[in-house]
């Protein structure tokens, strides 16, 4: 590895005290002030806020040398203390110029004293790249025992002994114009999140909010969410809102009195909402988000209706008003033909697809649960599944119903939009989306529109059922289909700062991901070569991720010599269990892990070569993103926005290229990809290094993809 220079020493009070001092101190680095005596300088530690403190469980002492420095250090602090408060008191009757001239004396003084101080504990600077260096990175690593949860322990025991620069800034643009935009949301990181929806939501939230926007986040309170994450949570009113019940074999409408609550989770304003009576039903209630007691359509449905009642009761006009998947989609029927008219007029409505996996299918007497019946959208132009005409009962499907009533509609890549607009990946919505008078506007639309030709949105004063008179009108005309890449959250992926890693590392400084891939194979009780690379994938164990691919890619990672770890759980993880129980159960190159943990997740990232993404569809992926942030290398197959983010080293100049592609579904186009990544590893270490760099500077913030949200609404939103 070439030489990268010294990265700065910290201070000597970043190694851990004595325990009764070691709550007071954070594992990471800490910023520094610096003070000029003459020419030189002396980085000083500056205390952390309370908000930045955090408790460092107390697992390894550190040496009783450095325990016996530290103490030292703090009586030789206190004893300056004494003789700076005496010189003061003496000094007190004398004129300013001999006060000024005291002070100056005793700063210099104090500033001496700390780089002496310093220079007795800190080792001098290694240079990067060097066995040195490694040693330096190495001091208070946690190291873990092979067999125990590891990930569930602090991986340090003391701070990183050297700042190797990186990290990430979370200053954001402002936009000249401020949008009051809400998200109808099932999921929202870090408290409510089950897959990509929960932090997709949460990362266009935040940043839309850092560029000046006012942005609001709707959701179920569900009954397991744990509420002491919650920021400032508190109630906020009470509404009626209109809802139909199961009795006797039918829906009565009535009334659910909805209880509505206010907080902020992870720096985005919530509005959180719920039965005030939960033991008069059961919505939302049971210990998971999905899949709990209750009946999820009906949740839904009830869900949209309150949502909406709520800004309606409020008083508030947002701008925007931002669906995310199926669970949402009923908000756009409701808004369009029961809110606008009764007061809520100036929102336009965004539906943004992540996955069309699922599409929300209701049957029309269900759709009674928003309180109105569903009779009125049981037609092809508006919400009727097509796939059930003739049968008994006829459904309807909220998706299309979503999609229709949208002013514009978004997937979460742009391929992801090719393959839904061609027919690739709508499914049965092929049949909608491919109809000559809408697939050729919709295409047009994406391309740019005639906007003197196709005039503006529906205004406050116009019904819905206007738009809507004309086949797929509102379809054609005033729904945009395009597709806009997710970004992921670079401050919380950010291995230049993640608290979870034994060592930080950055592209500028690489060395500690070395030390991550030791820690993983140590930890995990695989062979500790650097020289084998570690292959990962990190997924929901579902057919949509390629179950056949994956169990393909282990075997052939056995054959070549590489590692392979697997982190993930699903309803297709059967197999996967069998096997990680008894063929490779403490196979020194095979570990499966059948289970999610985060702190874990980090760990392997930081620890990965090699990032394999087989999909048979990913509308966007994050996995691939993540790891590239921590320096892997992805292997993915050419899909959705695994094509959009992963471009091929054997057809991309250096710079550009940043991993290896294959199209194809079967096991041997997986081989090709899978086997030039791993010839790479092993024979262009220094080319293989270069690239893992070049991901690590990658932009792949919410920077650019909120950018592009904000002029999608400003495209689309009343004044």
């Amino acid at each position: 590895m070439a030489s990268l220079g010294a990265p700065q020493l910290l201070g000597a009070a970043a190694r851990c005290p004595a325990s009764n001092l070691r709550k007071q101190l954070a594992c990471r680095p800490a910023p520094r002030a610096q003070i000029t005596v003459g020419h030189r300088r002396a980085s000083l530690l500056v205390p952390r806020t309370a908000s930045e403190q955090q408790t460092a469980p107390a697992t390894s002492s550190p040496s009783s040398s450095v325990e016996e420095d530290l103490m030292q250090q703090l009586a030789e602090l206190q004893a300056e203390n004494d003789r700076l408060k005496a010189e003061l008191a003496s000094i007190r009757t004398s004129g300013p110029a001999a006060a000024a001239a005291a002070a100056a004396s005793a700063i210099a003084g104090a500033a001496a004293a700390v780089v002496g101080s310093a220079a007795k504990v800190l080792e001098p600077p290694a240079t990067a790249g060097t066995e040195a260096f490694m040693r330096q990175l190495e001091q208070g690593v946690a190291w873990p025992s092979p067999g125990t949860k590891f990930w569930e322990a602090p991986a340090r025991s003391s701070p990183m002994p050297v700042d190797v620069g990186g990290g990430s800034s979370s200053v954001q643009p402002r936009d000249s114009r401020s949008l009051d935009v809400v998200h109808f949301t099932a999921e929202l990181a870090p408290i409510a999140k089950v897959g990509g929806l929960g932090d997709v939501v949460h990362g266009l939230a935040r940043t839309c909010l850092a560029r000046g926007h006012n942005v609001t986040v709707i959701m179920p309170f569900y009954e397991c969410l744990p509420q002491d994450q919650i920021e400032g949570l508190g109630f906020d009113m009470d509404i009626e809102v209109p809802k139909g019940k199961s009795w006797d074999g039918e829906i009565q409408l009535t009334t659910l009195k909805t209880a509505v609550y206010r907080g902020v989770i992870g720096g985005v304003p919530v509005i959180l909402v719920r039965p005030a009576d939960w033991d008069a039903c059961n919505l939302f209630r049971g210990g998971r988000i999905y899949g709990g007691s209750y009946n999820e359509l009906e949740s839904y449905l009830y869900f949209c209706r309150a949502g909406l009642e709520y800004l309606r009761c409020s008083g508030q006009q947002p701008h925007i008003l931002h669906l995310h998947e199926w669970q949402t989609c009923a908000a756009a029927l409701l808004y369009w033909e029961v809110y606008s008219a009764l007061g809520l007029y100036r929102p336009r409505v965004v539906l943004t697809i992540h996955n069309l996996d699922n599409t929300g299918e209701c049957r029309q007497d269900e759709f009674a649960f928003t309180g109105i019946d569903g009779e009125q959208f049981a037609t092809i132009e508006r919400a009727l599944d097509e796939r059930t005409i003739g049968h008994n009962p006829e459904r309807l499907n909220l998706m299309k119903g979503g999609m229709v009533y949208s002013n514009a509609v978004t997937t979460v890549s742009p391929t992801y939009a090719k393959e839904v607009l061609s027919g690739m990946q709508a499914g049965w919505l092929r049949s909608t989306l491919m109809r000559p008078e809408v697939n050729s506007k919709v295409r047009g639309i994406l391309n740019g529109i005639d906007v003197e030709e196709w005039g503006q949105h529906t205004s406050p004063t116009t019904p819905a059922r206007t738009a809507l008179s004309h086949r797929w009108l509102f379809l054609t005309v005033y729904m945009q289909v395009r597709g806009i890449l997710n970004g992921i959250d670079v401050e919380e992926w950010d291995p230049a700062r993640d608290e979870l890693l034994p060592a930080n590392f950055s592209a500028q400084f690489p060395d500690g991901k070395a030390l991550c891939k030791k820690y993983l194979q140590r930890g995990l009780g695989l062979d500790e070569s650097p020289d084998k690379p570690v292959v990962a994938v990190i997924t929901r164990l579902v057919p949509q991720k390629g179950i056949h691919l994956i169990k393909a890619a282990l075997f052939r990672c056995l054959d070549k010599g590489a590692q392979f770890v697997l982190l993930g759980s699903g309803h297709c993880d059967g197999e996967f269990k069998a096997m990680a129980e008894q063929q490779f159960k403490d196979h020194k190159d095979i570990r499966l892990l059948v289970m999610y943990s985060e702190s874990l997740a980090h760990q392997i990232y930081a620890a990965a070569d090699i990032i394999l993404v087989p999909s048979m569809f990913e509308p966007c992926g994050l996995t691939q993103m993540i790891g590239m942030r921590y320096g892997a290398v992805p292997v993915v197959r050419k899909t959705g926005g695994l094509a959009d983010t992963v471009r091929d080293v054997d057809s991309h100049a250096p710079g550009e290229a940043n991993g290896y592609t294959f199209d194809g579904t079967d096991e041997g186009s997986l081989h090709g990809a899978l086997d030039r990544a791993l010839t790479h590893f092993k024979e262009q270490r220094a080319s293989w290094t270069e690239l893992s760099a070049t991901n690590m500077n990658t932009e792949l913030s919410w920077s650019r993809s909120s950018a592009d949200y904000v002029a999608l609404y400003n495209s689309i939103a009343m004044p």
